[in-house]
């Protein structure tokens, strides 16, 4: 997981952040940030975050969403779904978005914001109850960014997890 980097930092959106200048190369992120975002976290639909530099924090670096989702037992991959409890739906948390500004792009600001997700997510696993992290690939080249960060894809899915087992392993000292 990518370290945090002093001159970073993550934080909820707040209207303070311009969301109007963020500009990722896909459109519909750029135009979910620039519309729906915060009506998103006003509704508590999504939870929404926000990378800035400590020395500009109205400007969005990057940003990604979570929320609580489910998916049907029998989509998760045997190996997994042993260690999971025996119901139709396994609880998942989902990172619905998430984009780093094209200017930025190359950097390493997907992984920091990703692993900051990862944490987040096992964090509110032990409150709101989750047994994995779901991201939804946009294209090849997502699949293969979060494949290189330990998900797993799905069959005949562009759907992707990341067991909390692992993430608890990946976590540990």
């Amino acid at each position: 997981m990518a370290p945090a980097r002093p001159d970073l930092r993550i934080e909820a959106l707040a209207p303070h952040h311009d969301r109007d200048g963020f500009a990722s190369g896909v459109e519909s992120l750029d135009r979910y940030l620039r519309s729906r975002a915060g009506q998103d976290v006003r509704r508590r639909t999504n939870g929404v975050f926000v990378l800035t530099e400590v020395e500009a924090p109205a400007l969005v670096l990057g940003f990604y969403t979570l929320c609580a989702s489910a998916l049907p037992s029998g989509e998760i991959p045997q190996a997994v779904r042993r260690h999971l409890p025996r119901y139709p739906l396994v609880s998942t948390t989902l990172v619905g978005r998430l984009a780093v500004a094209r200017h930025r792009q190359g950097e390493g600001l997907g992984a920091i914001i990703l692993a900051d997700a990862v944490r987040r997510a096992h964090a509110s696993a032990a409150t709101v109850g989750s047994s994995m992290l779901m991201v939804d690939a946009l294209d090849e080249r997502a699949a293969a960014f979060y494949a290189a960060n330990g998900f797993l894809p799905l069959p005949d899915s562009a759907r992707m997890i990341l067991p909390m087992l692992t993430i608890r392993r990946m976590l540990e000292p």
